[in-house]
C-alpha cells in the first residue's frame, strides 16, 4: 500500500499520491485543479479527478458531483492592478445540498486534516451550490 499520512481527527488517511498531484500543481504547473474525494470503505482520501494545465474553472466546476461531496484545489492565475502575474491557490469544500448527511459529515470533520497535507493553500471556499463558487467568488477573495 502507498504510503498515506494519517488525519488524527477523523481516522482518515491522505494518500502519497495527494500530496505529490498537489505538489506537481503548486511548483511545476502541470495540473490546473485537483479534485479529492474519500473512499469511505479504506477510509483514504484519494485523487478522483486531475485537470490539466490547459483547463479552466469551469472545468473544475463540471467535474464536481451534484450529488455527493469532494474537496478540490484549484490553482488561480491573475494579473494585478499593478500589472503583476499572480497565481493563488485555492481549497474548495465543495458539500451540495442533494449529498447524503453521512457524507457531509464526514467531508466536514476530515477538512481541516487534508489541508494541513497540502502545505501552501492561500484561501478556502466552503459550497453547497455552483453560485457560492463561482469563478466571481474565486475573483474576488484573490483581490
Amino acid at each position: 500500500m502507498a504510503m498515506a499520512f494519517k488525519m488524527a481527527t477523523t481516522g482518515m488517511w491522505v494518500t502519497e499520491e495527494c500530496k505529490n498531484s498537489f505538489m506537481e500543481m503548486k511548483w511545476k504547473k502541470v495540473h490546473r485543479y485537483i479534485v479529492f474525494k474519500i473512499d469511505e470503505g479504506s477510509r483514504l482520501v484519494t485523487v478522483d479527478k486531475v485537470g490539466g494545465p490547459g483547463e479552466g474553472y469551469d472545468d473544475l466546476a463540471a467535474s464536481l458531483p451534484k450529488d455527493d461531496c469532494r474537496y478540490a484545489v484549484f490553482d488561480f492565475d491573475f494579473v494585478t492592478v499593478d500589472k503583476c502575474r499572480k497565481s493563488k491557490i485555492f481549497f474548495i469544500a465543495w458539500s451540495p445540498t442533494a449529498s447524503r448527511i453521512r457524507a457531509k459529515i464526514l467531508y466536514a470533520t476530515s477538512k481541516d486534516g487534508l489541508r494541513r497535507a497540502l502545505d501552501g493553500i492561500h484561501y478556502e471556499v466552503q459550497a453547497t451550490d455552483p453560485t457560492e463558487m463561482g469563478i466571481d467568488v474565486i475573483q474576488d477573495r484573490a483581490n
